[in-house]
């Protein structure tokens, strides 16, 4: 997509060079985006009132994000396997929404506990507005997989055909599997006075079948699931010719209903409320409660119907009525549905269809350059603090390292971790394990509250806990979402605490696809700071100061509405003053009346945000000095960034917390405060790069319509901050990647 870039007017704005957060810089300067006093407008008084409309509807703008994914999908400069991935991703972020936002919703109306949003809208005016707009992008999404995606696969061998399409010898062949290995894990339901409409597990496919009895001429209906441990698409043969499982089993019906006469069959798909509730003040047990709330998990009621468009009237008005659902909440689609499944098809080992291949290299800080020995992180944190950027950079060769250094280490004396989300055959379970076992002190906070991975979590906090490890969950009803990592090493006649904080979670699957910040130190202040925060979320401490630390739910929104207050201050004094933030979500109503202030005041501020955003950028008179953009890619911009010009020293934060109310009341968050001057400096210049006009992203129009900016005036293309980045990793080591 061509767009021509826009230029703000009456704002200076020098766009750096690239910047790669971990590398070593001279000392920062005053930001090149600095507004010098008396280039704005004069500043408005705090107390002055703030339009009443000053805030975008969080669901409209979580959908924007997701309609910014399917225009990758679109894109025809992106790879076409890639392509078919985002087409993946679009489907399971919206089986996400559904489940959690519109159910939530949809729960809050009928319970008429739903209030006005902040925009002013009827819960009800959302509810439609939401349902139109989800219809409108799956209508586009079927479309890109139908008309483009689909038959570009075709044309590069790879076929995602329907039965017909099948040759007869794989008609044959794919008979043959069934017999074997679809048809005895299949089980017909029928629909008659004995039997009961069934219940619809949510985001399960299913077949509606009718059939007819030869001797009475009765007809009846009859569900079918599709088991979900088969693969989404089967191969008919070795030559990359795929159809959907669905498609097998309902060629193949008559071995179900044997006797019958089956006159037609549809698929369909129910999405359901599969969001938690668990009283925790009441719960004597955490672990039990969660575990029962998950066995209700199945049975919550639907929230959405996907049907294929060929679907009959007749079937249609039984199943809405059967599943209590509202026509308006009725999807039909051209099949197949659930798209989620290409995310196999994608993984295909095709290079010539995906990205350029790139694997992380080990952070220049802690690489072996002499010896092929795996580096002594403990002794690199001894001479400096050490900016991790994932995936750029390793996280098996830093993160995980510094974990299984401290568990095989015999002077190390305890290890202290939160666990939020982590991989099933996770190496840092394992070092932790490991750890306990040769007689470690080590202590893990694992949110088994973390949504959708709730059974993973229960599962390694019972292996945890067989193994010795001291296994707490948190504070009553506080999510623990912040990342850390606490170990204690016995150096001669003192004790040294080494520390990670870290803004994404200990996941090595996930850590080469998600872009991520940690911070390796072995700063007394961060340590003694780790130890007093893991002391009040193991037992009864109440200290709420900290050092370097900013913690949710007491410090971390007032300690961000006071730097951005002195900002304010800063400009009316002459002084340098910016500031920078990169989150992926940003609805906190006090943090955005904050922004307004300093924009008003004349400060300059650059909102990198990946999803939601309610802030108005650019409106007259309230926000003309903030810009907000959004770039999505390859990977997944997952890191927390704040910095402010702090009068010309310069200040930034990173860590766990979004700009939402959910991480600012209700968790457990944690930013660090980077100390050396170079860090801070090539952090400010990532920001800048990520906001600047030269930069490939999406920009946020008042009115909350996004725009994407990917060529310049002459249709060049813009830099990619991704591709960017890699290419520098890629020179700094003299090779491919």
């Amino acid at each position: 997509m061509s767009q021509e870039t826009s230029v703000r007017q009456n704002r200076p704005y020098t766009v750096p060079q690239p910047a790669e957060p971990s590398e070593r810089a001279e000392p920062e300067s005053a930001p090149e985006t600095v507004i010098e006093p008396g280039e704005t407008q004069q500043a408005v008084p705090a107390s002055a009132e703030l339009p009443v409309d000053r805030f975008l509807d969080r669901e409209r703008s979580w959908l924007a994000f997701n309609e910014r994914v399917l225009e990758l999908a679109e894109d025809p400069d992106t790879p076409l396997l890639e392509r078919a991935n985002f087409l993946s991703i679009f489907a399971s972020n919206l089986d996400e929404f559904f489940m959690v936002r519109v159910a939530g919703l949809k729960r809050r109306i009928a319970t008429d506990v739903a209030t006005r949003t902040v925009t002013g809208q009827a819960p009800s005016e959302v509810l439609g507005t939401i349902l139109i707009t989800a219809r409108d992008q799956m209508t586009r999404h079927a479309a890109c997989y139908q008309k483009t995606v689909g038959p570009q696969l075709a044309e590069q061998g790879i076929h995602l055909l329907r039965w017909p399409d099948l040759t007869e010898q794989e008609q044959t062949r794919l008979f043959s599997l069934f017999r074997k290995k679809i048809f005895p894990v299949l089980t017909p339901l029928a629909v008659d006075p004995a039997h009961p409409f069934p219940y619809i597990s949510g985001l399960s496919l299913n077949l509606a079948v009718k059939v007819r009895n030869p001797a009475s001429g009765n007809e009846h209906f009859a569900r079918v699931k599709v088991p979900p441990l088969l693969s989404r698409f089967l191969e008919a043969t070795p030559r990359q010719r795929y159809v959907p499982v669905e498609d097998v089993i309902a060629a193949h019906l008559e071995e179900l209903f044997r006797g019958m006469e089956v006159l037609s069959h549809h698929v369909f798909r129910v999405t359901r409320n599969e969001d938690l509730e668990v009283e925790e003040d009441d719960a004597e047990n955490l672990l039990q409660a969660l575990e029962k709330e998950l066995l209700r998990r199945r049975f919550g009621p639907p929230v959405r119907l996907e049907v294929e468009e060929s679907i009959d009237p007749e079937m249609l008005d039984l199943l809405v009525r059967e599943l209590k659902i509202t026509h308006e909440e009725v999807f039909a689609l051209p099949g197949p549905l659930d798209l989620t499944g290409l995310g196999s098809i994608a993984g295909q080992d095709r290079p010539d269809l995906k990205y350029p291949k790139f694997v992380a290299g080990t952070h220049r800080d802690l690489a072996e350059v002499e010896s092929a020995s795996a580096p002594d992180i403990f002794a690199a944190l001894r001479v400096r603090d050490v900016l991790l950027h994932h995936p750029y950079d390793s996280f098996s060769t830093s993160v995980q390292a510094f974990l299984e250094q401290a568990a095989a280490d015999p002077d190390v004396l305890a290890i202290k971790q939160t666990l939020y989300r982590t991989s099933g055959d996770s190496p840092i379970v394992d070092a932790l394990i490991d750890a306990a076992r040769s007689g470690k002190q080590v202590l893990v906070l694992v949110e088994i509250k973390a949504r959708f991975d709730e059974h993973a979590n229960i599962k390694w906090a019972r292996k945890l806990e067989e193994a010795g490890c001291h296994v707490v969950y948190g504070l009553v009803g506080l999510k623990t979402h912040c990342k850390l990592s606490l170990v204690v090493r016995q150096e001669g006649e003192d004790l040294r605490r080494y520390a990670h904080v870290g803004t994404g979670n200990y996941h090595p699957k996930t850590a080469r696809l998600y872009e991520d910040l940690g911070l390796l130190t072995a700063d007394a202040e961060v340590g003694a700071d780790l130890s007093d925060l893991f002391n009040r979320l193991s037992g009864y401490s109440r200290r709420d100061n900290y050092r370097r630390l900013l913690v949710a739910p007491r410090s971390l929104r007032e300690g961000l509405l006071t730097r951005i207050r002195q900002e304010i201050e800063n400009h009316r004094d002459g002084l340098p003053a910016y500031v920078r933030i990169k989150v992926n979500s940003i609805v906190d109503e006090a943090v955005i009346d904050a922004l307004y202030r300093a924009s008003q005041a004349g400060v300059p501020v650059d909102v990198w945000v990946r999803g939601i955003c309610a802030l108005r950028p650019g409106v007259p008179g309230l926000s003309e000095n903030i810009r907000v953009r959004s770039v999505l890619g390859r990977f997944l911009e997952h890191s927390r960034v704040f910095a402010f010009g702090a009068g010309g020293e310069g200040e930034v934060w990173l860590g766990s917390a979004d700009l939402m109310h959910r991480n600012l009341d209700r968790r457990i968050e944690v930013l660090v405060r980077v100390a050396d001057p170079a860090q801070r400096s090539s952090l400010n210049r990532l920001l800048a790069t990520g906001t600047a006009d030269t930069t490939a992203s999406w920009h946020l129009g008042p009115d909350g319509t996004w725009t994407r900016h990917a060529t310049d005036a002459e249709g060049r293309p813009l830099r990619n901050v991704q591709e960017t980045l890699i290419e520098g990793r890629r020179k700094r080591r003299g090779g491919d990647g």
